[in-house]
């Protein structure tokens, strides 16, 4: 499609004859492929489970740092994914990003196929996937700039609600196409399953045949015709307050690939002073939040020196970092969306490994090793989160349009607060019991709750963003807001994994209500007291 060197959807006539339908067909093209790549990102949330049914030869700890690594990339690659519609534009970015997730989608779908595959290669895997969660900051400050604000609410919603059904799609999809040859003899071969598996309608039993590499190649399915309909379908918008100096296409891949070379290179240095020895990390227990600034701090730094016009063009974006409501939307919006990424990264496992097995007490130790026969099948079931979550997120952005996004985000931290909680008391409880599927149902419903809670939130505080910034400064906050709260998809999967090998899991639920708590008082303070800059925007 070609450029468009005039926008101005502020303009009420301009906006009903051409600039909604435009609009409109962007939306739609960027839905789909945000969607695969939630998907990509995450789908090691369910691989995983189905690595522990077949056996293969790694830890519990072990697999839950295939998400954290997927995550934590994911997150950092956001950072400079926030600046790239500026630099390259929208049709140019979400083309090429796309594209780039059939990298790790193929290369899982060969990894899979031999259980000596060894960890650091899946770790390796983990990390492009980390493709897919960069992918959400860029197309999230690409429609930003399509829409007028009065429709952002909505708009930002849709994009980010069903891309977020990513997640669900994934977790539906991903167990279904496990179960038969998806692509015949050229698919490869299956293998056996040691344990009960699972899709979304029962329980599959032991000894029978799967294709777990299925669940990464499955996507170039949709990858390839979308990575056409976003060069054909979509556009560059090229005024001065959105991509007034972008270049050729190939300058602008060129140009996104070596800006995700950053992001890749500190997540990586960052991942490697968290993770233990045994899992291919340093081993020195630096504490996983002073890395994690690091790793921000470090990635906003050698972006800025780039040379020439990317320079100039980031220290001109850079200007949101003066604005103090950036960084109370950050933690802010971690406390929505990073819930939101965190718990879809980590339910799967965590049903597996606090239900699927008995803890009982053998000579006065209490073991976490034995197989629950009557254990819930968490394929069955770890859709559902990310379902709510995803399909209220719309939801979230339509009330938020009608009474105020702090309103409604004051509303969901005190569910947040109160629905943790109540996770945590029956995830202690079935953490020790000999029959923990007693729990299931309450500690199922309570989590559903807080996915709920999360994607009205989600929709809440991108409308607050909308209201709160200059145009030009929006899409750059929006996209900063989403890398940070992204580290979510790291930190609650990596906190998860070391309360359950110290046999707390209910812990980490403790920690986060405490966050949520924090955050009432944030968002009351800035956004709803008398007197607040911006009262309830």
């Amino acid at each position: 499609m070609s450029d468009l060197h005039k926008w101005n959807v502020e303009d009420q006539e301009f906006w009903e004859k051409e600039g909604k339908r435009i609009a409109n067909r962007n939306l739609w093209i960027s839905i789909p492929s945000l969607l695969c790549g939630f998907a990509v990102w995450l789908y090691w949330g369910i691989i995983t489970v189905q690595m522990l049914n077949l056996g293969f030869p790694f830890e519990k700890s072990e697999l839950f740092t295939l998400m954290a690594i997927a995550g934590l990339t994911g997150a950092t690659l956001r950072i400079p994914s926030s600046f790239f519609i500026r630099l390259c534009g929208g049709r140019n970015t979400i083309f090429f990003t796309t594209a780039l997730l059939m990298l790790p989608a193929l290369g899982a779908g060969i990894a899979l196929q031999d259980k000596n595959t060894p960890l650091w290669a899946f770790q390796l895997l983990a990390l492009l996937s980390g493709f897919g969660g960069g992918n959400f900051a860029s197309s999230m400050s690409n429609i930003s700039f399509f829409f007028p604000k009065k429709s952002q609410g909505l708009a930002l919603g849709l994009n980010a609600g069903l891309g977020n059904f990513g997640v669900t799609t994934m977790q539906i999809l991903v167990p279904l196409v496990m179960t038969f040859g998806l692509f015949g003899t050229m698919g490869g071969e299956s293998m056996v399953l040691e344990n009960t598996s699972g899709t979304l309608i029962g329980k599959i039993p032991a000894g029978s045949e799967t294709w777990i590499q299925n669940g990464g190649v499955v996507w170039l399915l949709f990858l390839v015709p979308l990575a056409f309909a976003g060069w054909f379908g979509m556009n560059n918008i090229r005024t001065q307050e959105v991509s007034p100096d972008i270049g050729e296409p190939l300058t602008s891949f060129a140009v996104i690939s070596a800006m995700l070379l950053v992001g890749f290179m500190t997540a990586i240095a960052g991942l490697w002073l968290i993770l233990p020895e045994s899992a291919n990390g340093s081993g020195f227990g630096i504490p996983k939040e002073i890395v994690l600034v690091g790793v921000i701090f470090a990635t906003v730094m050698l972006l800025k020196l780039f040379p020439g016009q990317i320079s100039t063009s980031l220290k001109r974006q850079y200007q949101i970092f003066n604005h103090r409501h950036t960084w109370v939307m950050s933690v802010i919006y971690t406390m929505t969306f990073g819930s939101f990424i965190g718990f879809s990264a980590a339910f799967a496992l965590a049903i597996k490994v606090i239900f699927g097995y008995s803890h009982i007490e053998v000579d006065g130790v209490m073991t976490h090793d034995i197989v629950n026969p009557n254990g819930p099948s968490a394929l069955m079931y770890a859709w559902m989160g990310a379902f709510v979550g995803a399909l209220i997120r719309p939801f979230g952005g339509w009330i938020a349009d009608k009474v105020g996004g702090a309103l409604v985000t004051q509303i969901v931290s005190v569910v947040l607060a109160i629905s943790a909680l109540g996770v945590a008391y029956y995830m202690k409880a079935a953490y020790a019991s000999a029959t923990p599927e007693e729990y299931f149902i309450p500690f199922l419903l309570l989590f559903l709750v807080l996915f709920a809670a999360t994607g009205i939130g989600n929709g809440s505080t991108f409308r607050t963003i909308a209201m709160i910034f200059p145009k030009e400064q929006a899409g750059p906050v929006l996209g900063w807001t989403s890398a940070v709260a992204a580290y979510g998809a790291f930190y609650i999967p990596q906190v998860f994994g070391e309360q359950i090998k110290a046999t707390t899991p209910e812990y980490a639920l403790y920690g986060f209500a405490a966050f949520y708590a924090v955050c009432i008082v944030i968002n009351w303070w800035f956004y709803l007291r008398p007197g607040a800059e911006y009262k309830n925007p």
